[in-house]
């Protein structure tokens, strides 16, 4: 392995600072010999709110591959899509995920009703963006709407704090890109959900974190269990 040098530019961390253990490696990319298979095309299978589709791939060999995928975009928008991740390029965040605090030092989360488990799961507030929308805008919006929360007022742009670049969902399967926002927030009304979300949200103390996660046994979203354990683990 290459020796690092006092040279090397130091890795971000989470918070925007640098850490010289993080700049010790960089992170792994595809090189330009790395082989890679083309996208060739995409036909629609199923419409719908969520859209099935099958995508074709010329493999580095030579050969035909074909993948099924599900997105929210039409044919039009999910190959425009594709078509610049090959060249690298970043797509808008399509939802948030936000990990509220209240000023004394409690997480709030839900209990919903998902309908594709036929059961209630622990999750953070979490929404679709707008289009047009900016991720405060959409954070606050959806806060309201599922919690009766809101951004602190008096903390302006400090209350919402982004991770550095949005996730996606399930690589298997979807497009579909989250930013996960850190919020400082208040109650400020009753929630107001959709009729056919049946929310539940509730406050939970971060010491009482690693109980919560050894007693639970109610369903619980991935990024929900691991935002949770990274807080049960701070030392």
């Amino acid at each position: 392995m290459p020796e690092t040098t006092s040279d090397s530019p130091a890795a971000p961390t989470i918070d925007g600072t640098t850490s010289a253990a993080a700049s010790a490696t960089n992170a792994p990319t595809a090189s330009a010999a790395s082989p890679t298979p083309t996208f060739a095309g995409l036909r629609q299978v199923s419409d719908g709110w969520i859209k099935k589709y099958v995508l074709t791939y010329t493999m580095p060999d030579g050969s035909t591959y074909e993948y099924e995928s599900a997105s929210r975009k039409g044919p039009e928008a999910y190959r425009a899509e594709l078509e610049a991740h090959a060249r690298g390029e970043s797509a808008a965040s399509d939802a948030v995920c936000i990990v509220p605090q209240t000023p004394d030092g409690r997480l709030l989360l839900i209990r919903e009703f998902r309908y594709p488990l036929n059961s209630w799961c622990i999750a953070f507030p979490a929404g679709l963006v707008d289009p047009g929308e900016d991720l405060a805008a959409a954070v606050d919006r959806e806060l309201r709407e599922e919690t009766g929360y809101a951004l602190r007022a008096d903390l302006g742009a400090a209350a919402l704090d982004p991770l550095p670049q949005a996730g996606f969902s399930s690589t298997g399967l979807t497009d579909e890109t989250v930013q996960v926002v850190f919020a400082q927030v208040e109650r400020v009304a009753d929630a107001q959900p959709e009729p056919a979300e049946l929310i539940e949200p509730f406050l939970l103390p971060i010491a009482d974190v690693p109980r919560f996660l050894a007693e639970n046994d109610t369903p619980i979203g991935t990024r929900a269990q691991l935002v949770l354990e990274a807080f049960a683990r701070r030392r």
